[in-house]
C-alpha cells in the first residue's frame, strides 16, 4: 500500500510525534500538558512515523526541535481529524477543481500530507507516511481533550541516532517503537486520496 497510517497504538488510543524548543517540550512532558504558552490558534503538525519525525527534527539537533515528544492521543480524536481533514495539496482525482479544494482547505480544521516514509539512516522509502496538520476546532481540542499523556522521548531518539551512527541498524531498530498499520474503516481515508 503506498499511503498507510502505521502507528504505535492500543484500542483505545494512538502515539504521535512532535519536536519543540525545551521551553514547550519540557513542561508539556513534566505535566503531561501543553502549557500556556503553546497556541492553541495556529497550525500543529502531528506525525504518527516516529522516523519520519525524526527526518523532520534531525535526531532532536535541530534548533527549536530539541526535545521530541510521544503525545498518546486518543483514537476517536485522531478518527476526528481524519474526518474532518482536507488535503494540503490540490488533487485532480479528489477534488472538482482547484476553487473547490480551496474553499475545502479554508473550511477543514485539519490537513493531510503525505510524505515519503523514512529508514532508520532517514533515507526516502518507496510508501508515504500521514501527517497532519490540526488548526482552528482541531488544534483545541488535540491539546484540551484528546491527549491522554505527553512523554520526551529525545533521549531514546539520540540512543537510536548514536547506533545508527556506528553502523548497528539492528539494535537501533530494537528501539523504534512498534508502529503497526492503523485500522481505518474503507471511507475514513477515502477523500484524503489514499
Amino acid at each position: 500500500m503506498t499511503h498507510q497510517i502505521r502507528a504505535l497504538h492500543t484500542d483505545s488510543t494512538l502515539t504521535v510525534y512532535q519536536a519543540y524548543d525545551p521551553s514547550i517540550g519540557l513542561p508539556a512532558a513534566r505535566t503531561g500538558r501543553f502549557p500556556a504558552a503553546w497556541k492553541r490558534d495556529r497550525m500543529t503538525w502531528i506525525k504518527p512515523s516516529f522516523l519520519w519525525m525524526m527526518y523532520r527534527c534531525g535526531w532532536a539537533l535541530k534548533e527549536g526541535q530539541q526535545t521530541v515528544l510521544a503525545v498518546e492521543i486518543t483514537r476517536e480524536g485522531f478518527d476526528w481529524a481524519l474526518r474532518h481533514a482536507c488535503l494540503s495539496h490540490y488533487a485532480p482525482d479528489v477534488h472538482p477543481d482547484q476553487a473547490a479544494w480551496k474553499r475545502t482547505l479554508r473550511e477543514s480544521p485539519a490537513r493531510v500530507q503525505w510524505d515519503p516514509e523514512r529508514d532508520l539512516r532517514l533515507a526516502p522509502l518507496p510508501h508515504r507516511s500521514l501527517q497532519l496538520g490540526l488548526a482552528g476546532e482541531a488544534a483545541r481540542r488535540y491539546a484540551d481533550e484528546w491527549t491522554v499523556s505527553i512523554t520526551d522521548v529525545t533521549d531514546r531518539a539520540h540512543a537510536i541516532h548514536a547506533l545508527v551512527r556506528d553502523g548497528d541498524l539492528t539494535a537501533a531498530a530494537r528501539l523504534l517503537p512498534l508502529e503497526r498499520p492503523y485500522p481505518t474503516p474503507g471511507d475514513l481515508l477515502a477523500h484524503l486520496a489514499a
